[in-house]
């Protein structure tokens, strides 16, 4: 058997509200990551990790892939609206070509864990996009952590999350906020990968937290 590979996704807002703060947040913390787990094989061996970007339409704007293969990572840059179906849409279409590109090079991938932030409300009708995401026809359903901070509604990300979401407290500024989701986002990539190359099966384990600092957790709603 072969070992396990972590596919995991950031999905991040880009609409006009997350100009300045937010975004530089993201956009400064992102190489750090990259290059936090390329600098460890244990962990650039297990995890793969793709950004896509989302405000009136949605973009793959770093393709999953092996970490030792990053040269450069493209900036999030504030846009459009807040359409969260294009997001969803454009992520099942990815996953599916990933997961078929990971099996077609010889790897067993482990199911696709998503992480997605946003800061205000969906400027769409998102539901039918996301139902189609996470429903158990599709085989690659991903496990979904929902962030948000700014002006997010909290029922809204219990809706999208279907393992835990996370709403920023109101008296926690924006670059604290995205900086410690940056944190989370890296703490569970090296934490899964090092605890599957540990297991002599070779299977995957995924660590994904249960409580994050300045952050309530809430739990998912399905709709």
């Amino acid at each position: 058997m072969s070992e396990q590979v972590l596919p995991f996704y950031l999905v991040c807002d880009e609409s006009y509200s997350m100009q300045g703060a937010p975004l530089d947040a993201i956009n400064q913390e992102l190489p750090l990551i990259y290059q936090e787990i390329a600098s460890n094989p244990v962990v650039a061996d297990r995890a793969r990790l793709g950004i896509i970007g989302f405000s009136t339409t949605a973009e793959v704007l770093l393709p999953l892939a092996d970490l030792n293969d990053v040269h450069s990572i493209h900036q999030l840059t504030p846009r459009g609206a807040t359409n969260y179906g294009a997001a969803f849409s454009l992520l099942k279409q990815t996953i599916e070509q990933d997961i078929a590109a990971l099996k077609q090079s010889g790897h067993t991938p482990y199911r696709p864990t998503v992480f997605f932030l946003t800061d205000g409300l969906p400027t769409d009708q998102w539901q039918a996009e996301h139902k189609n995401l996470v429903s158990r026809d599709f085989k690659a359903y991903p496990t979904i952590l929902a962030f948000g901070f700014g002006d997010v509604d909290a029922a809204t990300l219990q809706q999208i999350a279907t393992f835990r979401a996370f709403i920023a407290d109101g008296d926690m500024a924006p670059t604290q906020a995205l900086r410690e989701f940056a944190r989370q986002l890296l703490n569970s990539v090296v934490q899964s990968a090092v605890a599957s190359s540990s297991n002599p099966s070779g299977a995957a384990q995924l660590i994904i937290p249960d409580q994050v600092p300045g952050y309530t957790v809430l739990a998912p709603d399905p709709i």
